[in-house]
């Protein structure tokens, strides 16, 4: 590698460490002190840093807010990537769930921005949201397979997995607000979304066990 590329990679590094502590002092200032607290002076008061620092990283208040967004993604498509994948698709299909609303829960912060328009005014962009759907691409590539395996009806992979993403959302929502004491809702309105799309002949073969 040599000196000068050993140094470059050290500073890749260090500039990813300081980012993301950057982006976790706005997650959790954003899950405790609300909205009000993202101010630029407040996060690098907090992760100690200069403000200069922050406005190199992400260019304005926007561009750390959408950088948050995004990284709140990234999180989630790490926990669905850290499931260990099953011989039988639809095994590994349900094991996704779980891991789902485990990453939903994990970071409050992060999932207010993502799904609760925590900052007001903030949109975002059209990048941001095809790189956020992308995080969940592992669920169109197991709903594949098991389509192809017979156990999902022939479908595009992708509205079944809107379908699963939609009822797993609605769930957490209500249980974020505190109407939900546990997971079982979770649980029935997303095993009940994938058997909407059983194939006729796996209708109870490929239910759950419960």
């Amino acid at each position: 590698m040599g000196l000068q590329g050993a140094y470059a990679l050290g500073q890749r590094s260090s500039n990813d460490e300081l980012r993301t502590r950057l982006l976790d002092v706005a997650s959790e200032l954003l899950a405790t002190a609300g909205p009000e607290s993202l101010t630029v002076r407040r996060i690098a008061t907090e992760a100690g840093c200069s403000t200069t620092v922050i406005y190199t990283m992400f260019g304005s208040k926007e561009g750390l807010a959408e950088a948050l967004y995004l990284e709140g993604f990234e999180r989630v498509r790490r926990r669905l990537a850290a499931v260990p994948p099953r011989s039988d698709p639809f095994e590994y299909l349900t094991a996704l769930g779980p891991a789902y609303r485990e990453a939903a829960l994990a970071d409050p912060g992060y999932y207010s921005l993502m799904f609760e328009q925590a900052i007001p005014g903030f949109v975002p962009s059209e990048r941001a949201r095809t790189l956020a759907r992308a995080a969940l691409n592992i669920l169109d590539r197991v709903i594949a397979d098991c389509i192809s395996a017979g156990y999902l009806v022939p479908t595009q992979p992708r509205k079944i997995a809107d379908a699963l993403w939609a009822a797993a959302q609605g769930a957490l929502s209500l249980e974020r607000a505190g109407h939900l004491p546990d997971d079982k809702t979770y649980d029935t309105v997303t095993t009940a979304t994938i058997c909407c799309f059983l194939a006729p002949r796996n209708t109870q073969a490929a239910r759950p066990q419960s």
